[in-house]
């Protein structure tokens, strides 16, 4: 059972993690002369030389190499494809003025992954869950129906990171095991990406010291929530978990409205109403369901 200090050191950790994803535009935004591909690439290289790093300090080459092999391997060849689709689209999103957009995708996102795990793992849930996808769902119906906003943003990031948690759930690796291996995978075609760049001479690069330096804070920037995301959920209960993870879509929804100007059309309070009551309605269940387990 946890203790007192390892469930309060996981709290901590935890709100980290969704705090740093939640605030991740700020970062996006001082990048915006860069192209979303180019940022992409040097937070798959920066990112790759920390976790290797980590891994080297706490002695887990071997065990990693032994891990990532046959049908593991094949998974995490997925699972790299689908981050790196769900990292693309998000920098570009943040850097055209989709922040809205983006926050609705990962506020669908927890109902999506329990969609999945009905659909793909035969999982079940009650009708209260069902009710909540219900709600959800025709939130998103009512914005696509409208034609407002850049829907294939929200659904492009809810499936792909939803995609991305189910084959991971499935693959036989830990989560710094599998960062690892998924960065290295993506290693070959972002320094391709970089050098393509430098060599027509559109990279960002090597002519400001101080763009050098926020290019290179993608390592940690990428790496460290999600390595406290890893700790956090080792020390909480899953219900706890689901409900801090609304805490990052509510931080991006914020500097959306009150920070970047995006504006807030009648359609995506209707939208964002019947999210927010799902995912409200999802989260009192589960939280429900796990006090009295």
């Amino acid at each position: 059972m946890n203790t007192a200090p390892s469930l309060r050191a996981g709290l901590l950790l935890g709100l980290g993690a969704y705090a740093s994803w939640g605030l991740l535009p700020l970062y996006l935004k001082l990048l915006k002369g860069v192209p979303a591909l180019q940022v992409l690439s040097h937070r798959v290289i920066w990112s790759l030389l920390l976790l290797v790093a980590v891994v080297l300090a706490l002695g887990r080459a071997r065990a990693i190499w032994a891990a990532a092999s046959g049908r593991t391997l094949a998974l995490l060849c997925a699972s790299a494809a689908l981050i790196a689709v769900n990292w693309l689209v998000y920098i570009w999103s943040v850097q055209h003025a989709h922040v809205l957009e983006a926050s609705l995708g990962y506020f669908i996102n927890p109902l999506v992954n329990v969609a999945l795990g009905v659909l793909v793992l035969r999982e079940r849930i009650s009708r209260v869950q069902g009710a909540a996808i219900a709600i959800a769902a025709t939130g998103v119906a009512v914005l696509a129906l409208s034609g407002g906003g850049a829907l294939w943003i929200s659904v492009a990031l809810a499936l792909s990171f939803g995609l991305y948690g189910l084959v991971r759930k499935v693959a036989a690796i830990d989560a710094l095991g599998g960062l690892t291996v998924e960065t290295l995978l993506l290693a070959p075609a972002a320094l391709a990406v970089i050098g393509w760049a430098a060599a027509d001479g559109t990279g960002a690069w090597g002519h400001d010291v101080q763009l050098n330096l926020l290019l290179v804070l993608a390592g940690g920037v990428t790496a460290v929530p999600l390595l406290m995301f890893a700790a956090a959920a080792r020390r909480l209960r899953y219900a706890t978990m689901g409900l801090l993870q609304y805490l990052a879509p509510t931080l991006q929804f914020a500097q959306a409205v009150l920070l970047f100007g995006e504006r807030l059309q009648p359609v995506h309070l209707v939208t964002f109403g019947l999210i927010w009551t799902g995912c409200a309605v999802y989260a009192a269940d589960s939280w429900r369901r796990a006090r009295a387990a």
